[in-house]
């Protein structure tokens, strides 16, 4: 058996590439020619020019990259602010609207809540309390965070299954009804009577809506003490807005 022969020479074709010996190559010489590239913009063939080419050839072909719209990016204002008018005029129908018998799931007020619908009722209710006297605005936006705080950290402390976003959203929500009530108190203002029975409808009308969402089945015997502080709440509202 002879033994196997040297591997034949290989013979590197125009595409390949070869290694040759440092005194071979200072005889070497050429050059490379930039290739004929052409973009295909809207069936029309177009030359790239020159800079195109350079960049593409040194690697920095992305910087000509042009990214494709997103469409998450053309969503109209209100859907990238999260706000949905139909499901905030629901709302407000539920809460000025308590009684069962109408039919409404309030219970879409608790357990979907937003903020942008509160806010708006809570600076429209500052906005009628103001007659001159601007820190209202903040004093009555202060309370309303920091008094739904409180309720939210009772209704914790009684053994209720609520968020806090739960409770901003119900508390603010129910300032409706003291907003119906505010252009009564100016006709009957004059009426002392009429206006302290219009005040506590007004305040038992919130109260109750905001209750009634509130305060479920778990606190069983204990609904008295998380529906007083949200009646003592409500009385501080409508105080602001009559300056008593």
């Amino acid at each position: 058996m002879q033994p196997p022969g040297p591997p034949p020479a290989y013979s590197p074709t125009n595409g390949d590439f070869t290694f040759v010996s440092s005194a071979d190559a200072e005889d070497l010489s050429g050059s490379i020619a930039a290739p004929d590239v052409k973009l295909n913009l809207g069936g029309d063939f177009i030359k790239e020019s020159t800079a195109t080419t350079f960049l593409r050839q040194r690697g920095y072909g992305w910087l000509l990259e042009v990214e494709d719209d997103d469409p998450e990016d053309n969503k109209p204002l209100l859907e990238e602010l999260d706000i949905d008018l139909k499901d905030i005029y629901y709302k407000i129908r539920c809460v000025l609207m308590p009684m069962p018998s109408l039919g409404f799931n309030r219970q879409v007020v608790r357990d979907n809540p937003d903020f942008w619908g509160p806010l708006a009722v809570v600076l429209f209710f500052s906005m009628i309390s103001l007659y001159g006297q601007f820190r209202v605005v903040s004093w009555i936006i202060t309370i309303w965070i920091f008094g739904s705080l409180t309720i939210f950290l009772l209704a914790r402390v009684l053994g209720g299954e609520v968020a806090y976003g739960q409770v901003l959203g119900v508390i603010g929500y129910s300032l409706l009804p003291l907003i119906v009530i505010a252009p009564i108190l100016l006709v009957v203002g004059s009426f002392e009577v009429v206006s302290t029975l219009i005040k506590l409808f007004g305040v038992f009308w919130a109260a109750y809506s905001a209750a009634s969402l509130l305060v479920g089945e778990e606190f069983k015997t204990k609904k008295p003490l998380l529906i007083y502080p949200i009646f003592l709440l409500y009385i501080y509202f409508l105080s602001l807005y009559t300056g008593v």
